[in-house]
């Protein structure tokens, strides 16, 4: 085992919200502070331990483990900019719920529960019997905690956090951070997808090994890998037609192989796919191979999660939520008023929601020609006049051209009989 394999697997051990830092990983360990750096990385990547600003470096439960719902402690230092009174250790604790502590305590006994945040003003008897509960306490106003209260977070491993904010600012960011986290659940990645311990072959495996694995597996394109399981090159019937059997691989791969990490969105993978033409994707982490995505698998992903209902309301569907459709002589008719959250600095529509809005004119009309599951190519836009808030604007689609697998749509924006924006926007079809 290599001494970063050594220390890796010592990290692992450690108890959740351990606190570890470079220099006394090297000297704990007796390495150099360099290979104490590179280990601590590598478990950042992994999702083993988080650097935090006024935290430090923690070991923590690893992401995929966790609720994507609940916030750790530690997350809400940063999110409110407070300070820690106590209770350092107990950091790495996730919270279930956050609850106002602007009640008696009699009234307050039938909702803080272990796991929970209080927040709370200068009030020491409630943030006594938060403690006392197991319940977190979040003191607004910029007070610190009194010497006894801390030394009751230390005992009982439950953080007490400092914020200048007042309360109703504090539970609006900690409420943000939750929603955001949901919309993150929403987004399907290419880990979600991946087809995960793919067949694969090896750099100085021959033309006859791939067309073994072929006739096995059914599949003539295959991620080719080094002794470390590091992607080299793709290998496709294309790249061994004519070759003789006993031809490394290494030899007739293509090197270039385009490859796409476990976090990259499923609709981002489409548009690379789409893009460059590609059929399937290795899915890679530091170069070592993790899976493989295909078009087919995409595909089948976007057309399922579009039927499926949301957790939460994306800004896309914030935008185009306020606008209907028709067809008004073989063109696509958008009309509707764009929400205020639209507004850009000079108080006007900003552009990208005009794209937004843009972008869903022509994918309706284009399925109507049955050309489904599109993403932008390409388009050309002249934005010709602000547009004010709250203004009802109409949307024009109206086709230009139409190929077996492109479709090339001429659009225009009016608001109150002007025309503020035109563009000729140009889709691909993910489906080929």
């Amino acid at each position: 085992m290599t001494k970063h394999q050594r220390l890796l697997e010592w990290i692992t051990e450690l108890p959740l919200g351990h606190k570890i830092s470079v220099r006394q990983v090297a000297k704990d360990m007796e390495v150099s502070e360099g290979t104490a750096y590179r280990a601590i990385k590598e478990a950042q990547n992994r999702g083993l331990v988080s650097t935090m600003p006024r935290v430090g470096t923690v070991r923590i439960e690893a992401e995929e483990e966790r609720d994507i719902q609940r916030l750790t402690f530690a997350e809400v230092v940063n999110i409110v900019d407070g300070s820690i009174q106590g209770g350092r250790t107990g950091l790495h604790k996730p919270l279930g719920k956050f609850l106002i502590g602007a009640m008696e305590i009699d009234s307050m006994s039938r909702y803080v529960e272990a796991n929970s945040l209080l927040i709370v003003g200068d009030r020491e008897e409630a943030q006594r019997y938060a403690l006392t509960q197991g319940a977190g306490v979040l003191i607004t106003g910029d007070f610190d905690a009194p010497p006894q209260i801390r030394e009751l977070a230390d005992e009982q491993e439950i953080p007490v956090i400092s914020s200048s904010y007042d309360t109703f600012t504090i539970a609006t960011m900690i409420n943000r951070a939750v929603h955001d986290r949901m919309i993150k659940k929403d987004i399907l990645r290419a880990e979600d997808v991946m087809v995960r311990n793919p067949s694969c072959l090896r750099l100085d495996n021959t033309v006859s090994h791939w067309l073994e694995l072929s006739n096995k597996t059914g599949h003539s394109r295959f991620p080719v890998v080094d002794w470390q399981n590091r992607v080299a090159g793709i290998i496709t019937g294309r790249d061994v037609a004519g070759v003789k059997p006993d031809t490394q691989l290494g030899k007739v791969m293509r090197k270039k192989a385009h490859m796409v990490s476990p976090k990259a969105s499923v609709a981002s993978v489409a548009h690379q796919m789409a893009w460059q033409g590609i059929e399937m994707m290795p899915v890679v982490e530091n170069r070592k191979l993790l899976g493989v995505v295909t078009r087919q698998d995409v595909i089948k992903t976007l057309q399922f999660s579009q039927r499926q209902p949301h957790v939460q309301i994306t800004h896309e569907d914030d935008v185009l939520s306020k606008f209907g459709n028709d067809i008004q002589d073989d063109d696509i008719i958008l009309r509707g008023k764009m929400p205020p959250v639209t507004m850009d600095r000079s108080g006007s529509v900003g552009h990208g929601a005009l794209l937004t809005v843009l972008e869903e004119a022509a994918a309706i009309l284009l399925r109507q020609y049955r050309l489904q599951d599109v993403t932008l190519d390409s388009a050309s836009i002249y934005f010709l006049h602000p547009v004010p808030l709250e203004q009802e604007i109409l949307v024009r689609a109206r086709l230009i051209d139409m190929g077996r697998h492109v479709g090339k749509v001429d659009v225009v924006i009016r608001s109150e009989g002007n025309i503020v924006c035109k563009a000729i926007v140009s889709v691909q079809s993910l489906n080929h």
